[in-house]
């Protein structure tokens, strides 16, 4: 992924705090025997600990052929996309220029967590994951709880195996034109503001945000 100087994350905290507000993504694993990538859109938990760049938790059924490449190369990327918008070329033309002569261009947030995967099997360790996953998305209950052997999820605890994702890199990248002038991003803006369509006030925010920042 290209990251610009001026789409770099400003510090640790703000990819942190974009990625703590999201919990969909896609896992990439390298495919085996020279196949091409492997890609499986989940649910993912973030915990900020342990290490340096935390962890990141996801579940899937026994049968999935990830498995497999897994065993061949645990190197995976988990790569979260949001906040994404595109931007039409007449709204970024430079100022005094025909407004035809502007570039149609994307803003968008992606955070690449690189991971070492290991796989868990154990039903006590699995069952704990799982719960500690639900009380993420539930945090206000509703599910029973997984316990090995006891109902009612006992019996479907083989059926899945969990990921234990060690982040070890992390590639953060804020796409909204902070490389433009201000009056085109001040343009940008009220433009976004006025079509309100899906993205377009996060994306905004983001936009405002970051050139107050900068």
């Amino acid at each position: 992924m290209l990251i610009h100087p001026w789409d770099a994350a400003h510090d640790e905290g703000e990819w942190r705090d974009w990625l703590s507000r999201h919990d969909f993504g896609q896992l990439a694993v390298n495919g085996p025997d020279g196949e091409p990538p492997w890609v499986q859109p989940t649910h993912f938990r973030y915990d900020p600990e342990p290490g340096p760049y935390g962890r990141a938790l996801v579940h899937l059924a026994r049968p999935n052929p990830l498995w497999r490449a897994l065993e061949a190369n645990p190197a995976v990327l988990l790569s979260v996309v949001d906040d994404y918008v595109y931007v039409p070329g007449h709204w970024t033309a430079p100022e005094g220029a025909p407004s035809e002569h502007g570039t149609p261009t994307s803003y968008y947030t992606a955070v690449q967590l690189r991971c070492t995967a290991r796989v868990v099997d154990d039903p006590e360790e699995k069952a704990a994951l799982l719960n500690h996953q639900v009380a993420h998305f539930q945090p206000e209950g509703g599910t029973a709880p997984v316990a090995p052997g006891e109902a009612p999820f006992g019996r479907l605890l083989s059926g899945i195996r969990v990921l234990s994702l060690e982040v070890t890199d992390v590639r953060a990248k804020f796409k909204y034109a902070g490389n433009k002038p201000r009056e085109v991003r001040e343009r940008v803006s009220r433009r976004l503001a006025e079509r309100a369509g899906p993205g377009d006030l996060p994306a905004r925010a983001h936009q405002i945000r970051r050139h107050a920042h900068g």
